[in-house]
């Protein structure tokens, strides 16, 4: 008996995730087929997909001047859906058995939330929705009777050593970090690095906003919060090692003293797949691991002087209600201004924390609620990147 094949939304499609997606579908189509795909402003590439895939939709939320080409440009029968909502309206009209969420931001969230509206297992790579709002997600995805499978490769090995197991059992969950670019730099020399030293990330190809949350390390702090609310553990179980060779990508440590590690190469298409193909595993023959090769595997504890970000994590579990849609709206708008050569690396995380510190945190949320507390959040945090640039190249006075 053949399998009715899997109907995939992507959003989020031109990314790295995405494309890493689609290929898995290219070479499985009697498996899955892209239904939907959905991008921020990448017209040419997501053309580019449409016409390889030929989705029902497609979707930009940002499109260019010359829609009519756009449209004339698509196959027979793909429809373009553009707007902020088009990616949200992509996932309610093409009717997905799967949607995975890989774009980067809180643009994840409408997504996220209308795949669970529709009933349709939902492939997480978009952290900042749990971040943000996983004291929604998680009960109504459950609610609902789908799937949340996580795509982050750190979550997706903790999903599979927690397969089969108790979660009373359960006495902490582990999250591996490379430790970015900058894990053998003294710390004094962080605080100045420049865009394109924070760009080089030793192990992982990412793009430029979760590539700076890496060597910020604030990509673990959302991490634990998005453990937090996938696993249903508390703050202080949960734990975070350096390891710079990103083999163990993540371990769980049972009551009994046993530990389980899910262990792999450094590739997204392992966790993206075995998403997709859940609760099957799919052979492939690249990106296997030959343990005798890498040698040696090493572990570190998280220093708080160097890796200051680790602490907000913690904190926003334990605050709550909106304190992770503001954590995420100021990281996003610090990482922005940093990537624009507005401020120095080292003032990221403290214009984060200070908007953290100073915001009045509402326990009762919603949808409205939480993108309410990410817009006043990114307010705060470009008034502080106006004061500190004031403060290094003063205005001259007038008259």
């Amino acid at each position: 008996m053949l399998e009715r094949i899997r109907r995939i939304a992507i959003i989020g499609s031109t990314g790295s995730i995405g494309r890493q997606a689609l290929e898995i579908i290219a070479s499985d189509r009697r498996r899955f087929h892209a239904c939907a795909l959905a991008a921020a402003s990448s017209a040419d590439k997501l053309i580019e997909q449409a016409r390889a895939f030929r989705p029902e939709f497609v979707a930009l939320a940002k499109p260019p001047a010359d829609m009519a080409s756009i449209a004339a440009a698509l196959p027979d029968g793909t429809r373009l859906l553009t707007g902020p909502s088009a990616a949200e309206d992509a996932v309610r009209q093409s009717r997905p058995d799967m949607v995975l969420t890989a774009l980067v931001g809180s643009a994840g969230l409408a997504p996220t939330l209308a795949a669970i509206d529709v009933k349709a297992d939902l492939a997480i790579a978009n952290k900042e929705s749990l971040v943000m709002a996983g004291a929604v997600v998680m009960p109504t995805a459950k609610k609902a009777g789908i799937n949340v499978l996580p795509v982050d490769s750190e979550h997706s090995a903790l999903f599979q050593c927690l397969l089969g197991h108790r979660h009373r059992d359960i006495r902490r969950v582990v999250i591996t970090a490379s430790g970015g670019p900058f894990r053998d730099w003294p710390i004094d020399r962080i605080q100045s690095a420049s865009v394109q030293q924070a760009l080089n990330h030793p192990t992982w190809q990412m793009g430029p906003k979760i590539t700076i949350d890496s060597a910020t390390l604030m990509n673990k702090a959302l991490e634990i919060i998005e453990a937090h609310w996938l696993f249903d553990v508390p703050a202080e179980q949960i734990d975070v090692l350096i390891h710079p060779e990103s083999i163990v990508h993540g371990m769980v440590e049972f009551r009994d003293g046993s530990v389980l590690a899910q262990m792999g190469t450094p590739s997204m298409t392992t966790p993206i797949g075995f998403a997709m193909y859940y609760p099957e595993r799919a052979a492939q023959a690249w990106g296997l691991l030959d343990l005798a090769k890498v040698g040696t595997l090493h572990f570190s504890a998280i220093d708080p002087a160097r890796h200051p970000a680790i602490a907000l994590g913690y904190d926003v579990i334990r605050r709550g209600g909106t304190a992770g849609a503001v954590l995420n709206g100021a990281n996003e708008t610090a990482v922005a201004a940093f990537l624009d050569g507005r401020i120095a690396f080292g003032q990221i995380i403290p214009i984060v924390r200070d908007v953290l510190n100073q915001a009045q945190l509402t326990s009762e949320i919603d949808k409205d609620v939480l993108l309410a507390a990410d817009a006043l959040a990114r307010r705060r945090a470009d008034e502080r990147v106006e004061q500190l640039q004031q403060s290094t190249h003063p205005r001259p006075a007038r008259g």
